[in-house]
């Protein structure tokens, strides 16, 4: 799995796992166009053995304090492998580079395992636009996330120093995994 930062050139690409993914409200050619040449708009690919299976944009204005999780989209085919994760941990660190403070997205009320993916990374509830998906008539829950907090989690755990997991029979078993389901801007 390689990720890197999007290019104008993977507009096709975007688009074909955009309209797979969202048949309802995809967006435009136009407007990730727009998105892609943005210079307050973030978006990164992963491919996987030459081809893209996956993308995720960030809104993070230079110098503004929040930033906003445009999107992120996993091909049917690719969900299930941490690659959603990866995909929002780039988007992440490219908002702590930019200094951001709070990072907001919309998760469709009816996707738990995109809003427990978010709630794992530390996001929380902090509000719901009722019928906010069209024209599916769900509910958004609107997540925000205290990104400073996170760096420091993340640091804290790749130190040398972090704790490791117990091993022998009181170890922890892994979590179990489910497939993703559609949630609007967001596949993983």
């Amino acid at each position: 799995m390689a990720t890197r930062a999007a290019a104008s050139s993977d507009l096709e690409a975007i688009m074909a796992l955009e309209r797979a993914a969202f048949p309802t409200d995809a967006w435009s050619a136009a407007m990730m166009r727009e998105e892609l040449a943005s210079p307050h708009g973030w978006y990164v690919v992963v491919e996987e053995a030459g081809r893209l299976v996956g993308y995720a944009g960030l809104r993070a204005v230079r110098g503004a304090r929040d930033a906003d999780v445009q999107t992120i989209t996993i091909s049917e085919s690719a969900r299930g492998h941490g690659r959603g994760r990866a995909l929002l941990g780039e988007l992440l660190g490219e908002g702590v580079r930019r200094g951001v403070h709070d990072v907001f997205l919309e998760v469709r009320a009816d996707n738990p395992v995109a809003q427990a993916l978010y709630l794992s990374e530390g996001f929380v509830e902090v509000g719901r636009r009722p019928r906010y998906y069209q024209p599916d008539d769900v509910d958004a829950i609107v997540m925000q996330l205290d990104l400073r907090g996170w760096a420091v989690r993340r640091h804290e755990a790749a130190s040398p120093s972090a704790p490791t997991a117990p091993e022998g029979p009181r170890a922890a078993a892994p979590a179990a995994t489910t497939s993703a389901t559609p949630i609007g801007k967001v596949w993983c």
